[in-house]
């Protein structure tokens, strides 16, 4: 039998979220994840113990990024609250457009996760829009941005950028995606 390896698991990763994605993860079996691996579905058990372990895995795995690239502009306290915001939209269309397989099962299949993971995942999402809202508020607080509505406009922003992995066909690369849509969002609430 062929050792637990970090490639592997990850390859199983890779093959699961291929599916997840075009067939859903309702629709998909360990035995069809197997398949795609190229090993028999006894074998996947000793690289994870259940099909929502692997959905687990994608689903904060993505969370995690998402969170680490907020806090890494949260922390950049010499910039504005208008230059933050714009560093984390950008993040943000970057991440989806490098990992669209998984963002999609992200948000698509997240909610077949059972207790604790679901609220724990959830969770992670509250507190990645209250940091972006945050931002906002600090924007609006120094003079910077309009007197908006930060929670609109948090959600505003995130339904525009969530809505990219569901795009087929970019006309743009995504670093200018990512750079048109932090123009965009901040030209928009800019006192």
């Amino acid at each position: 039998m062929r050792p637990v390896t970090f490639e592997r698991k990850n390859e199983i990763i890779n093959q699961a979220t291929e599916l997840f994605k075009v067939k859903g993860y309702s629709a998909t079996s360990m035995r069809d994840i197997a398949a795609s691996v190229g090993i028999e579905a006894p074998s996947l058990y000793s690289h994870y113990q259940s099909k929502e372990e692997i959905l687990q895995k994608i689903c904060f795995g993505m969370a995690h990024k998402f969170l680490d690239n907020l806090e890494e502009s949260q922390k950049a306290q010499e910039l504005s609250p208008g230059k933050q915001l714009h560093e984390i939209i950008k993040k943000h269309v970057l991440l989806i457009t490098n990992n669209l397989g998984q963002v999609a099962v992200f948000w698509n299949e997240w909610r077949y996760m059972s207790e604790p993971h679901f609220s724990d995942f959830v969770k992670m999402q509250r507190t990645y829009e209250k940091g972006l809202k945050d931002i906002i508020d600090r924007g609006i607080d120094s003079g910077e941005f309009n007197r908006v509505n930060s929670t609109f406009t948090t959600m505003a922003i995130l339904s525009s950028l969530n809505g990219i992995q569901k795009w087929h066909n970019y006309t743009l690369s995504p670093e200018i995606m990512a750079e048109s849509f932090a123009q965009l969002f901040i030209e928009g609430i800019k006192l």
